[in-house]
């Protein structure tokens, strides 16, 4: 459990014959921002402390921009942030895969 220093855990975390899974992304996004943090500045972090981890890291997160356009500035606030913290962490990852109606979707392979 860490709410907030994620890039922290996995530094203290990562291990060559250790997984890490992070389930999820989403809801740390969503601690980030009541928390008043810099999403960008964190994903610039959490980066860092993924391409450190000596071991392997999986990853969880939601899509949330597939839908209607939420009526709440807040809301669409998130959903563009979210959006922006996939898109970032997809760029740096070796695999990307989407799930929808428990098929999986290869986006990315190395």
């Amino acid at each position: 459990e860490c709410p907030l220093d994620l890039s922290g855990a996995i530094r203290g975390l990562a291990a060559p014959d250790r997984v890490l899974v992070v389930d999820c992304l989403t809801l740390w996004l969503s601690n980030l921002m009541h928390a008043a943090r810099d999403p960008d500045a964190d994903c610039v972090d959490l980066i860092g402390a993924l391409r450190a981890a000596p071991g392997r890291v999986i990853l969880v997160s939601n899509e949330v921009g597939m839908g209607l356009s939420p009526m709440e500035a807040l809301s669409r606030a998130f959903r563009d942030a979210q959006g922006r913290l996939n898109q970032r962490i997809a760029a740096a990852a070796d695999r990307v895969e989407f799930v929808a109606a428990g098929l999986p979707l290869t986006l990315k392979d190395g």
